[in-house]
């Protein structure tokens, strides 16, 4: 049941700017600001601290910028010749953008910078003084039915940010967003390939084209896929990113004297690198592909020309009737292989080249897959008539004094 709106027959005058309902005992600020009346409630049925939000408010109210509020767009871009916008070039969403890019990787600004393409048509034909909560209603009621979850809680915080900037600016008094609650997001289930599957996936991309001999590309692309799935690499670290200025992984970046690789990190992130022991399958495929080059090799060569394994990928889970895998999948497959062969938390970490000493890999891949649970669960043994497995050793029982 919607509460009934306020007038000003139910509020009664305090003192200056102070009011009081009569029914609830809350108290309410009004203002007037450039012929414009400002009420906001105080939250509070004390006089006390009714006045000392009062005095705080009223501080707000008089470092409003109303000229500005009326006059700065959401977001403001440059337009081509044919009218097209292609850069962010103002309003508030690019001031704020401008002070956030700071601390944001080129990743994170690429994707807020997204965030507010999408925000844009919204809110375009308003100032940032006449954006109220309907409007935003407005934005969540069409968002909530075109979007996932994931991408409305960005939306969401995206145009928090902007209205909280607007607020420590003296733009806004209050955000009209504040009231808009994020959606649940499900945490969805990791799909990992079993060795076999594995095995069967690159013995189908290996001959996908022909059916009878693997053509350059499809071998290319098995090599990647294998990489992937050895080094627990991510596709932007074994092939490059010109757009985050991320390189290639180069054979300069093999050691096989002491079994070690290196990732290097994107130029923009300040270049970070890691160190990665040189594991059993990933020398093999590496020493394969040394072998089997045209030309001598040389050590600022790329190990992988292709960009990508997505189609090879997806025509060999479409024949063999697997899940739709892409290439992040091998980098699960990696780590839970890590898991399932006892390797603790911290250590694959910092294969995978995680800052945070394991936390994210015991969220994200500290599940075991059905065969190795099933495996697992054979050994719990201890039942009053069972005998104990060969593997498991009894404790002797303890004494008493």
């Amino acid at each position: 049941m919607k509460s009934k709106p306020i007038t000003r027959f139910d509020l009664q005058y305090v003192g200056e700017n102070l009011y009081r309902n009569k029914s609830s005992g809350i108290y309410y600020a009004l203002f007037k600001r450039d012929g414009k009346q400002i009420r906001k409630s105080l939250k509070t049925a004390d006089k006390a601290m009714a006045r000392r939000y009062l005095g705080d408010l009223r501080g707000q109210v008089q470092r409003l910028t109303t000229a500005e509020a009326k006059s700065l767009p959401f977001a403001e871009y440059e337009k081509n010749d044919n009218g097209e916008e292609t850069r962010l070039v103002g309003g508030l969403a690019g001031r704020w953008l401008n002070t956030a890019a700071v601390n944001l990787k080129p990743s994170s600004l690429d994707r807020r910078l997204r965030t507010i393409h999408s925000l844009t048509p919204f809110f375009k034909n308003k100032s940032v003084g006449s954006i109220g909560k309907l409007d935003v209603e407005r934005w969540a009621a069409q968002r909530v039915t075109q979007c996932k979850p994931r991408t409305f809680n960005m939306e969401l915080e995206t145009l928090n940010l902007c209205f909280k900037y607007a607020m420590e600016h003296g733009i806004l008094l209050e955000n009209p967003a504040a009231h808009i609650r994020r959606r649940k997001v499900s945490k969805p289930r990791l799909t990992v390939p079993t060795r076999q599957q594995f095995k069967e996936l690159l013995t189908t991309i290996r001959q996908c084209r022909t059916m009878t001999k693997a053509c350059a590309e499809d071998e290319a692309a098995a090599n990647l896929i294998e990489f992937l799935a050895y080094s627990g690499c991510r596709l932007a670290e074994a092939v490059g990113d010109r757009k985050f200025e991320k390189d290639p992984i180069t054979w300069a970046d093999i050691d096989f004297d002491m079994h070690t690789f290196t990732v290097t990190g994107k130029g923009s992130d300040g270049g970070k690198t890691r160190t990665v022991p040189l594991f059993p399958p990933l020398e093999r495929l590496l020493l394969n592909l040394k072998a089997k080059l045209a030309t001598p090799l040389r050590p600022a060569d790329p190990i992988f020309t292709i960009q990508s394994a997505k189609k090879a990928i997806e025509t060999a889970c479409r024949r063999l009737g697997l899940p739709h895998y892409h290439h992040h999948t091998f980098r699960h497959f990696f780590a839970s292989n890590a898991i399932e062969h006892g390797i603790d938390f911290k250590v694959i970490a910092e294969w995978l080249g995680h800052a945070d000493g394991g936390v994210l890999v015991a969220r994200t891949y500290g599940h075991l897959r059905a065969e190795h649970s099933a495996a697992m669960a054979k050994r719990m043994v201890f039942d009053a008539v069972a005998e104990l497995p060969d593997n498991v050793v009894e404790l002797p029982k303890a004494t008493t004094r």
